[in-house]
């Protein structure tokens, strides 16, 4: 089957991998792709064909497409979403789901009303070793869960090599939702979701260290949320200057600990009382369709009754965006 997808967004920097893992499956054709950027336009027309356009809008009415990849600002994603959904298109947003939590139920909202699939894209979906620590934590190998941990952290946007347009939103509250926070405090806010469920209550705290001194928002944050028996804590840092510790997780039992090394390739390791040091646990093979964002996506539009990755799944999303407003909200009390 060969799916005519339109790309609605280009300033978020992920965008560019993803086109080229869709253009490796080859089973979809870049029919189209809109920006506001013209720089952004020039870059995609290098490398990817199709008919560009400067408005969102005009290449939804105009194109016959199957599908978007919606990689613009968190803000402008939310009507995005929602747009192409009321014009019966699948969508594929990139994280979080949203700016705010008002968006993400508009967006759910749409995508339910017209029947299209609505999947929210974790770059950290597509680690092996995470989709089976998950795994086993939630079928009980490590007991009872009771604190999953989670922390993200770089130099910094600007400093990692993000493209200017990528930091203009970013550094925008009301584009991104917030800074740091919303940009990584996110990861830990869906995984601990998809782990432990909804929290009775979610603590933040977040500070400009004074080590960006032109950044207006908050460059570190943390998210704690509690559970009648567990808690979860998510950290997210613009100014971490190594990689030590950097998109770490950290699953706590009452059997066992579960720590996942990041990126493709890194390991699962296991430790329980009879191997308090822990060992590395060989990992199952996957099916294909969780090989990439793109595979994924186009099976669930393939499927109707293929069930998204719980990371992936909408829904855990919206809820993802819960726990990020009340952290947000709580942050502004301290």
């Amino acid at each position: 089957m060969n799916h005519r997808i339109g790309v609605l967004g280009l300033h978020h920097d992920h965008v560019w991998g993803n086109l080229e893992e869709l253009q490796r499956t080859g089973r979809a054709e870049l029919v189209a792709a809109a920006d506001h950027y013209p720089e952004l336009r020039n870059q995609y027309a290098e490398k990817f064909p199709g008919t560009l356009y400067e408005d969102y809008d005009e290449l939804l009415e105009k194109e016959d497409l199957t599908a978007v990849f919606i990689f613009g600002s968190n803000k402008l994603s939310e009507e995005l979403a929602v747009k192409a959904c009321e014009h019966g298109l699948h969508c594929l947003v990139e994280k979080p789901m949203a700016a705010t939590l008002d968006g993400a139920n508009r967006m759910l909202g749409a995508a339910t009303a017209s029947n299209v699939r609505l999947m929210i894209n974790w770059p950290f979906a597509w680690w092996p070793q995470l989709r089976y620590a998950i795994h086993l934590a939630i079928t009980g190998d490590i007991g009872e869960i009771w604190q999953v941990k989670y922390r993200a952290a770089h130099q910094g946007p600007v400093e990692l090599g993000c493209s200017a347009p990528f930091c203009e939103w970013l550094y925008d509250e009301e584009l991104n939702g917030a800074g740091a926070l919303m940009d990584y405090c996110c990861y830990g806010a869906v995984l601990a979701q998809v782990v432990l469920g909804m929290p009775d209550s979610v603590l933040g705290v977040k500070v400009r260290t004074g080590l960006k001194p032109d950044l207006k928002l908050e460059d570190n944050a943390i998210l704690i949320m509690k559970y009648a028996n567990a808690l979860a804590t998510t950290e997210a840092s613009w100014t971490q200057q190594d990689k030590l510790t950097a998109y770490s997780t950290t699953l706590y039992g009452s059997e066992g600990t579960l720590l996942v090394e990041p990126d493709h390739g890194g390991r699962l390791l296991k430790a329980t009382l009879e191997e308090p040091e822990g060992y590395e646990v060989t990992l199952p093979g996957s099916e294909d369709h969780l090989e990439n964002a793109s595979t994924h996506f186009l099976a669930a539009i393939e499927n109707p009754k293929l069930k998204l990755h719980p990371l992936c799944d909408p829904r855990k999303g919206h809820d993802a965006q819960w726990i990020l407003e009340h952290g947000i909200e709580a942050a502004r009390d301290h």
